[in-house]
């Protein structure tokens, strides 16, 4: 069985990372997230990775720090993510570059396109760290501009949730479950998969998104194969 992408884009939830702990890194997440990207590697399917910041930074504390500064903080804490998740994937032996928005060349590479498609081509998982490099633009509006960049044939959106539901499923039972949405339904119904500016770039471009749970082993291999897991947006 042939897998179904060649070139993908992994949008990792910060909070994901932390599981149980709610905040900071769970090693135990870490390895279990590079033993499935391994899955995929093996199959020769080219990988980019996009991850949030939300297990160390939410927006603003203070009512006297401006929106820029607290996103800039943001995009430093999805470094520290993007590190640790180096470090898991070359611990699983596969090769991986971090490349940064904004530059801090003794730890990563700053974001070229053009060295980020060779990276890939020649089999190397490429981590986008510190988002777009600019404030007001969210680490999702990031995953649709890497793919659009990168000419990613989906965008494997892994996240706490298992799917898209209509409501929080935590806090609403009666929330409804989707196996399919298009782009504009995302938009007209304002599901909070992603923010709006991210599901208007993936629309405007034709990148399917396809969301499910990350703490579902074997998950992502399902995801590259096509199966019906959670929930396609296309």
């Amino acid at each position: 069985m042939k897998p179904k992408y060649k070139r993908v884009l992994l949008k990792i939830s910060g909070e994901a990372l932390a599981g149980e702990n709610k905040t900071g890194l769970n090693d135990a997440v870490l390895e279990g997230v590079a033993k499935q990207v391994k899955q995929i590697y093996d199959l020769g399917v080219e990988i980019a990775v996009v991850v949030g910041g939300g297990n160390f930074w939410r927006g603003r504390t203070s009512k006297n720090m401006d929106r820029p500064t607290a996103d800039y903080m943001g995009m430093l804490a999805t470094v520290i993510n993007s590190l640790a998740l180096q470090s898991a994937f070359e611990a699983q032996g596969i090769p991986t570059r971090v490349q940064t928005a904004i530059e801090m060349k003794e730890i990563a590479e700053p974001y070229i396109r053009r060295r980020a498609v060779a990276e890939l081509s020649e089999g190397n998982i490429v981590i986008f760290g510190a988002g777009t490099g600019n404030p007001f633009f969210s680490t999702d509006t990031t995953a649709a501009l890497r793919a659009a960049e990168i000419d990613a044939d989906v965008i494997l959106l892994a996240k706490k949730v298992d799917a898209v539901y209509s409501d929080d499923p935590e806090t609403n039972p009666n929330a409804v479950r989707y196996e399919s949405l298009t782009h504009q339904e995302v938009l007209e119904k304002d599901l909070k998969v992603m923010d709006a500016t991210a599901a208007s770039l993936c629309r405007d471009n034709g990148i399917a998104i396809h969301v499910f749970a990350l703490a579902e082993e074997g998950n992502v291999l399902k995801a590259i194969y096509g199966e019906k897991i959670g929930t396609i947006i296309n």
